[in-house]
């Protein structure tokens, strides 16, 4: 009887002791994904905030672009109206 509890004993310890192996495993690949999950996220984050910038500028030169042209128009403008002040005299 008592050998038959000590091999009892002896099979539920190595079967423990896989099992948290299985365990530990388990864990360190969650680990693993997490660690990839999160590196993924912080290239996605950089390649927005990159868009965003590369957005952003175009968005200020056109905008520049369009300033000028206005400005230019205006000037034109200005000079026809000052001509035509001037025939007018």
């Amino acid at each position: 009887m008592r050998l038959t509890l000590a091999a009892t004993a002896a099979l539920t310890c190595l079967a423990l002791g896989a099992c948290s192996q299985k365990t530990q495993n388990d864990a360190a690949a969650a680990g693993d994904h997490a660690a990839v999950a999160a590196d993924r996220a912080g290239d996605a984050t950089a390649s927005a905030a990159h868009d965003a910038a590369v957005n952003t500028s175009a968005a200020v030169n056109s905008a520049a672009a369009e300033t000028s042209a206005a400005a230019a128009k205006a000037g034109r403008k200005a000079d026809a109206a000052a001509d035509a002040a001037a025939k007018q005299k």
